[in-house]
């Protein structure tokens, strides 16, 4: 149940991208929370930014939820 947010993440990304195979994401937990990394091919960069940081923040807000 403790990688649930990261499965999410990743459920999500690999939904948005056009190259789910190189989506990854990393966790790590510390003094400070927690922090999620997200790699994903550059192709596909854009995509999960999207216009202004929109996708971004959207994505952020979600996993907060979770």
């Amino acid at each position: 149940m403790a990688d649930f947010d990261k499965e999410f993440l990743e459920y999500l990304v690999k939904a948005l991208v056009d190259n789910p195979k190189d989506v990854k994401v990393e966790r790590k937990v510390d003094e400070m929370g927690v922090l999620l990394s997200l790699t994903v091919n550059p192709a596909d960069m854009g995509q999960i930014i999207g216009r202004e940081g929109s996708t971004a923040k959207a994505i952020r807000n979600l996993v907060r939820i979770i």
